[in-house]
């Protein structure tokens, strides 16, 4: 079951609302997806560019020790501890990911972070083929890999995620319009 997310497009939105305020975790394949991560900090580097997120992963880095499992797990809990917000970067081969993205993903949920799953194929809703099972209903919001809209549901999305009841599990999402208000056009 798949509901969409009635959203008003505004230039800016509410201070206490800003996705800069708030540390987001992002999870992503770092073999193969390592660019859209770097594409996301690279819009928060350029000051022309109205487009920032406070990175988790900034937080604690990995010494030395980063090949033992055990330790790579405590240091991204520790990260995640500290995160208000997920994204989560869905590629190709997200879903079959188990050993540290769907470890992520299962403490994200158990935490009750809002989830952010964004598409790299550009899709605006959930991806059956691609969102990784441990998603679906889940009450995550699923977008495009748009930075307009990624600024969106990172100001949006977390306030609207605290309204939804305990006992709904849906797939969200953003109507049409709402990308168009941006300036999105596919």
């Amino acid at each position: 079951m798949t509901y969409v997310i009635y959203s008003y497009v505004t230039t800016r939105s509410p201070p206490e609302q800003m996705s800069y305020r708030n540390k987001t975790y992002v999870i992503f394949d770092g073999d193969n997806d390592m660019w859209a991560y770097a594409r996301m900090k690279g819009w928060k580097a350029l000051e022309n560019i109205d487009f920032n997120f406070y990175d988790a992963h900034d937080l604690n880095p990995l010494t030395k020790q980063a090949s033992n499992e055990q330790y790579i797990k405590q240091r991204l809990l520790e990260r995640m501890n500290n995160a208000k917000q997920v994204i989560v970067l869905i590629g190709g081969s997200t879903k079959n990911l188990y050993r540290f993205v769907r470890w992520e993903l299962d403490q994200a949920l158990s935490m009750k972070l809002p989830i952010i799953a964004i598409n790299l194929n550009n899709s605006r809703r959930i991806d059956e083929a691609l969102c990784p099972s441990i998603l679906k209903l889940q009450n995550c919001v699923h977008i495009a890999f748009r930075m307009r809209m990624i600024r969106h549901a990172l100001d949006n999305f977390p306030p609207f995620f605290k309204s939804i009841k305990p006992t709904e599990k849906k797939n969200w999402y953003y109507e049409d319009k709402v990308y168009s208000d941006l300036g999105i056009s596919n």
